[in-house]
């Protein structure tokens, strides 16, 4: 099945009096239960196509169709909202919250949707998901007294709160030592393969982007390259080759 369709997707910034064009007619589909890795230089578009495939901007043209739903033309409220469902983001630098313990930060998302929680079922479901990433003894922690491995862990499960059918990670090990990237790498393909959540991974690194099943390659706005990563590269690398910056 389907769940991201992107056709003929352009997007361009006005800068002065000049439009910019950063994404130039990209066209690409992403199974559900895949695990994709987006890789490009500086300036290649990865980020802007990343902003469009987490509702968190609008095409200049083109179609986005998410779960069978075409969004691209969607109110920023409308956006949010199907954000809130279907959509849950880790980034390079975490983005916690300093002052607020593990278990607070992770149940932060049930704040913005319209699906109601009492606080003991929302407590419940971060604890259960920080217990399942080791870090049951952590809940009280806030994010100074947390490693970045663990900081990371706290950010994972954060994003999958509301159990949304699609993570989207930016750079996740790119503040990490190798080893505690590849912990996390390995984490993010257990979430895969053990529970099927589709996941679109930006890195430019390519050692990080073989932990994937498919890489697509973007330049100068448009894909240069879409392929199947070999099994055995995959699974080499989960089992301990490869290493993150």
């Amino acid at each position: 099945m389907e769940l991201i369709e992107l056709r003929n997707i352009y997007k361009a910034y006005r800068i002065g009096e000049i439009d910019v064009p950063v994404l130039k007619g990209v066209s690409l589909t992403v199974r559900q239960g895949e695990f994709v890795a987006l890789m490009g230089a500086s300036g290649s578009g990865k980020s802007t196509l990343m902003n469009l495939l987490g509702c968190l901007d609008r095409p200049s043209s083109g179609e986005y169709w998410l779960d069978g739903k075409e969004v691209s033309r969607l109110s920023g409220d409308g956006r949010a909202l199907l954000r809130s469902h279907k959509i849950g983001f880790v980034f390079q630098n975490f983005n916690l919250l300093a002052r607020t313990s593990a278990l607070d930060n992770v149940t932060m998302p049930f704040s913005y949707t319209l699906e109601h929680y009492s606080d003991k079922e929302a407590k419940e479901r971060g604890a259960e998901l920080l217990e399942r990433f080791g870090l049951g003894g952590r809940l009280d922690h806030e994010p100074s007294r947390l490693s970045g491995g663990e900081q990371q862990r706290v950010a994972i499960a954060r994003a999958l709160i509301n159990k949304p059918p699609i993570l989207l990670a930016d750079e996740p090990t790119g503040n990490l030592d190798s080893h505690t990237g590849e912990e996390v790498l390995r984490l993010i393909g257990q979430l895969n393969e053990e529970e099927g959540i589709t996941i679109v991974m930006v890195t430019h690194d390519v050692n990080i982007a073989h932990h994937a099943r498919r890489i697509i390659r973007l330049s100068d706005g448009v894909i240069s390259n879409d392929g199947e990563v070999a099994a055995n590269s995959a699974v080499s690398r989960v089992a301990g080759g490869g290493g993150s910056k």
